[in-house]
C-alpha cells in the first residue's frame, strides 16, 4: 500500500501542470506530501507496537513460570505456617510444602541434604529422630514433628522465615517403621510429602555401614570420628580401611535389607511420594530437577562439599573379596559385584 501511494505521489509529480496557480499546485503537493508521510509513520508504529506487545506476553508468561512452580501444584499440599517461637515478617504469605526424606544409613542421604539445603528457600533439618529421647514414644515422635513443620525447629540448615519447603530427614531404623501406622497418618493428615531415598548396590552400602563403623572406634581422622568428609585426602584415608564381609550370611543379610526398604514402601504408599536412587543421582544430576518439581521449587544449581569414600572397583575396598565374588555369582545379587557409576 505505501508503495501505491508513492506510485501515486510519483504521477502527481510528472503531471501536466494545470492552468491555475503555481502557489496553488505546490501547497496541493506539501499537503499531500504531509498526509503521505504521517500514513507511513502510522503503519510503522503498528508494526512496532505489535512486535514489543508480542515480547512484552512472551516475557510474562517465563517470568510466571521461573518465579515459583508452587503456582503449578495442588494447592492442598501448601501450608503457611505460624510459628511461636518468631515471626515470618515479610514471608508470612509464602506457601509452604512439607516432605520428609525417608532413607537407611549410608545410602547417600548425608550428601543429598546438603544439596538440598543449599537451596535457598529449602530447610531440611538433619536425623532428627537420631536422639532416642525423641524416638522413645509415638507422642514424642508427633511433638517432634509438630515443632519441625510449625517451623519452630532450629539448626545450621533453617531458613525459616522464607522457607518453600520444610523438612527431616529420617531413617527407617529411628522408630519410622514401628510406629507406622501413626507416623502414616500424621504425613497424610498434614499432607506431607515424602522422597524415598535408596541405594540399588546394597553390597556397596554394607561396604559403608562396616567402614563407617569400624571408624567409630579407630578414629582414623587424627582422632576423630566423621561420617563424611569434604576433602579427597580425608576420603582416601578413611577408603584405605578394608572390611571383611561374612560371606556365609551374605544373601540372607541383602535379601533382609531389600524388604525393609519395600516394607516402607508399602507403610507408606498411600501418601504423596517419589523414589530417588542414589546411583541415579550419581550419574544423572539432573535428576535433581526432578525433586525440585516434586517439591515446587524454583529450579536452582545444587552444590555439596561432601567427597565420596569408597571409589572404584568393590574388589579394591573388600579384604576377602574372592569369598563375596564366589558367593553372588549366578545369584540375582551378581550385577552388586560389578561397577554401577
Amino acid at each position: 500500500m505505501v508503495e501505491d501511494v508513492c506510485f501515486l505521489y510519483k504521477e502527481i509529480l510528472v503531471m501536466k501542470p494545470p492552468k491555475r496557480s503555481p502557489m496553488l499546485l505546490r501547497m496541493a503537493v506539501v499537503i499531500f506530501s504531509m498526509v503521505c508521510g504521517v500514513f507511513i509513520f502510522s503503519v510503522c508504529l503498528m508494526q512496532i507496537s505489535t512486535q514489543a506487545r508480542t515480547t512484552f506476553m512472551d516475557f510474562k508468561v517465563i517470568d510466571n513460570h521461573s518465579q515459583s512452580i508452587l503456582k503449578l501444584m495442588n494447592t492442598h499440599l501448601l501450608h503457611y505456617p505460624k510459628p511461636a517461637s518468631f515471626s515470618r515478617n515479610e514471608c508470612v504469605h509464602n506457601p509452604v510444602l512439607f516432605f520428609a526424606i525417608l532413607s537407611n544409613q549410608r545410602s547417600g542421604s548425608g550428601w543429598f541434604e546438603t544439596l538440598l539445603n543449599s537451596h535457598i528457600n529449602v530447610s531440611s533439618n538433619g536425623e532428627i529422630f537420631s536422639v532416642r529421647e525423641r524416638r522413645q514414644n509415638v507422642s514424642s515422635i508427633l511433638h517432634t514433628l509438630d515443632k519441625v513443620y510449625n517451623l519452630d525447629w532450629f539448626n545450621s540448615a533453617s531458613k525459616n522465615e522464607c522457607s518453600a519447603a520444610t523438612g527431616l530427614k529420617w531413617m527407617l531404623n529411628q522408630g519410622l517403621m514401628e510406629h507406622h501406622k501413626e507416623i502414616a497418618e500424621y504425613f497424610n493428615r498434614r499432607r506431607v510429602s515424602i522422597i524415598f531415598l535408596f541405594r540399588r548396590n546394597l553390597l556397596r552400602r554394607m561396604v559403608s555401614m562396616l567402614a563407617n563403623s569400624y571408624d567409630r572406634y579407630a578414629k582414623l581422622l587424627n582422632g576423630t570420628h566423621k561420617a563424611h568428609v569434604h576433602s579427597a585426602e580425608e576420603a582416601e584415608i578413611l577408603s584405605k580401611y578394608k572390611p571383611i564381609i561374612n560371606s556365609t550370611s551374605l544373601l540372607d543379610d541383602l535379601q533382609d535389607m531389600e524388604m525393609r526398604s519395600a516394607k516402607a514402601l508399602e507403610y507408606f504408599y498411600s501418601t504423596r511420594h517419589m523414589i530417588v536412587y542414589y546411583e541415579d543421582l550419581m550419574r544423572n544430576h539432573t535428576k535433581l530437577k526432578d525433586v525440585q518439581d516434586f517439591l515446587g521449587l524454583p529450579q536452582m544449581e545444587l552444590t555439596s562439599r561432601h567427597v565420596k569414600i569408597h571409589r572404584g572397583p568393590l574388589s579394591d575396598h573388600i579384604q576377602n573379596w574372592d569369598d563375596v565374588n564366589k558367593t553372588l555369582k549366578g545369584t540375582i545379587y551378581e550385577s552388586f559385584l560389578e561397577a554401577d557409576y
